[in-house]
């Protein structure tokens, strides 16, 4: 009669220890509504300095229409915060430091504005991908066929005008018809971009400056994401050594038999 192998117990263990470790990749999404390629975001989540100032582009500037409701200022303490600074620096009309991070305009004042209500923030950068978020906050063009006078290279014919084109400044996206090799016409590609007008920052320091917003707006997507991560790694040393030790005793355990 063939005597069962514990050890198959063990690869077993070895296998939900890699299973585990697989749920811990974030995949990111490079799908988008255009087909301009995406730039690849700053990995800023550990940068403290980064996260703050990323924290005042966003209620500068998104929360004018976007709101955050799965966020209370004062998690903002996670990211070094204090509740003075909150209060001086991210508090304009009255909120409390332990309110959620609400749009002042109503929903029907912005149907009324916008066509629609303006998505709600707060887990974006899950849905979209930190990629999408950075490629689009610096792909904006000056489109005078375009209602708001603006369009987007990532999200085409997009309602939301560029409300950092003062930073930014005022740039013209240029088009060339070249010829597809793979199928009969021609393709409409994106070549560059004109800039008009200057900004107040330029293209570099911009840049860097929405590459902190998206790491805010990564971190706020999931607050415990460094922690979790953190723990997993513990996990997964643990698991990996809790396999040596039990591959170690199952060979002690049947080598009197074998």
């Amino acid at each position: 009669m063939k005597i069962f192998n514990v050890l198959q117990p063990t690869r077993l263990l070895a296998a939900f220890t890699l299973v585990l470790s697989l749920s811990f990749i974030t995949v990111q999404s490079f799908a988008s509504e255009g087909e301009h390629p995406l730039d690849k975001a700053p990995n800023r989540l550990n940068n403290m300095s980064a996260l703050q100032n990323g924290a005042k582009l966003f209620v500068n500037y998104c929360m004018n229409c976007h709101g955050a409701v799965s966020m209370r200022y004062n998690r903002l303490r996670d990211i070094g915060l204090t509740d003075e600074q909150i209060k001086q620096n991210l508090l304009f009309t009255g909120e409390k430091v332990g309110d959620l991070m609400k749009v002042a305009m109503s929903e029907k004042e912005s149907k009324e504005w916008f066509g629609k209500a303006p998505p709600d923030l707060s887990v974006e950068s899950r849905s979209r991908g930190p990629d999408w978020i950075y490629t689009y906050l610096r792909t904006f063009y000056v489109d005078e066929n375009r209602p708001t006078g603006w369009n987007n290279l990532v999200y085409k014919n997009v309602g939301m005008p560029h409300v950092l084109w003062e930073l930014q400044g005022q740039r013209v996206a240029k088009f060339e018809d070249v010829k597809d090799a793979h199928h009969a016409g021609t393709e409409h590609r994106f070549v560059g971009f004109e800039q008009l007008t200057p900004g107040l920052m330029k293209q570099q320091e911009f840049d860097d400056q929405m590459g902190d917003l998206v790491a805010f707006m990564s971190w706020m997507g999931e607050p415990v994401q460094l922690e979790r991560k953190r723990l997993g790694v513990i996990v997964l040393i643990f698991l990996a050594i809790f396999t040596i030790f039990a591959w170690r005793l199952n060979k002690a355990y049947w080598k009197s038999i074998h």
